[in-house]
């Protein structure tokens, strides 16, 4: 199967990144490079650094790229590193960083990979299919308690509890093995009434197991905080985010990384001497209708962007 990805709110993201020749960019998500190849055409003389942690986008990305493959450095590798991964390439600052969180297109359309309730597939949901953790250790091997805790958590799900348990019940019998098992378990968890057909829980569902699966929002606070630091002044970072999640971690960082003083408002004075080191670019912003008619999966991004002051 082809790494085929739209990439999502193009336009706004280039603009974003305040594209200049010369510059250097990282594209932390690489994909199916469709933000990547922008970013080259867009410019002259430019690097990018192009980091995925799934390999399948690194080759098909190294095909897409082959004409900048001079103005291009693949790195196979989670985007969280990318202090170590710039030092490592001798990059002390960059121009401009790009950071899409959704799950590619690719991965949700291909049926090996696992992640999407829509096909009947084994489940396995990993970014990174040379990690040994998958969704199936999830669900056969998590606690009724850490299932609810998971499910509640990055699912916002309110039948958390219920799901846990059936899933627990289930796997007494035997081990849950497919996504169309984990599907028909969950759909008999939750109650069915008028405009609720249960497919908005089995969603909430599979999105809080992928989540602990690839651990995605562990150490995104960080990831930001050092994303910040590679960069030149002047330099911008912009994030596209999916869920309400990530977006609010990203919010929240953005907002402290942008504020003087963090203390707490009762003190008197200033303890913490934290420096504001980015200023917020616009507001958060959404896919336009005209996208959102050509790419349904553009409808939940939004787009943040602060600036190295």
């Amino acid at each position: 199967m082809e790494f085929v990805h739209v990439p999502v709110m193009l336009d706004e993201c280039l603009q974003s990144l305040n594209l200049k020749d010369d510059g250097v960019f990282v594209d932390c998500t690489l994909g199916g490079a469709g933000h990547s190849i922008e970013i080259l055409q867009h410019t002259k003389n430019s690097r990018l650094i192009g980091i995925d942690r799934d390999m399948d986008a690194i080759k098909s990305s190294k095909v897409r790229l082959a004409k900048f493959e001079k103005r291009v450095t693949f790195v196979h590798d989670n985007f969280k590193n990318i202090k170590s991964i710039l030092e490592n390439l001798n990059i002390d600052k960059v121009d401009g960083i790009l950071v899409d969180l959704g799950v590619s297109s690719y991965q949700l359309d291909n049926e090996e990979r696992g992640f999407s309730f829509r096909y009947n597939s084994l489940l396995d949901m990993r970014m990174n299919a040379e990690q040994q953790f998958s969704a199936y250790d999830v669900v056969n091997n998590y606690s009724r308690e850490e299932l609810k805790r998971v499910i509640s958590e990055y699912g916002e799900e309110k039948f958390a509890g219920s799901i846990a348990s059936h899933i627990v019940k289930q796997r007494e019998i035997t081990p849950i093995k497919t996504t169309g098992e984990l599907k028909e378990i969950i759909l008999k968890s939750v109650p069915r009434y008028k405009g609720n057909d249960g497919s908005s829980n089995v969603q909430r569902t599979f999105q809080a197991i992928r989540i602990e699966v690839n651990g995605e929002l562990d150490g995104l606070n960080n990831f930001l905080i050092d994303a910040v630091s590679k960069l030149k002044s002047g330099g911008r970072l912009a994030v596209l985010t999916f869920h309400s999640l990530e977006d609010r971690i990203v919010k929240h960082t953005f907002k402290d990384l942008a504020t003087n003083c963090i203390c707490p408002p009762d003190f008197p004075i200033c303890v913490c001497n934290h420096k504001a080191q980015v200023k917020l670019i616009g507001k958060m912003t959404q896919a336009t209708a005209e996208e959102l008619k050509i790419n349904r999966r553009s409808s939940s991004a939004k787009l943040r962007v602060v600036e190295k002051i």
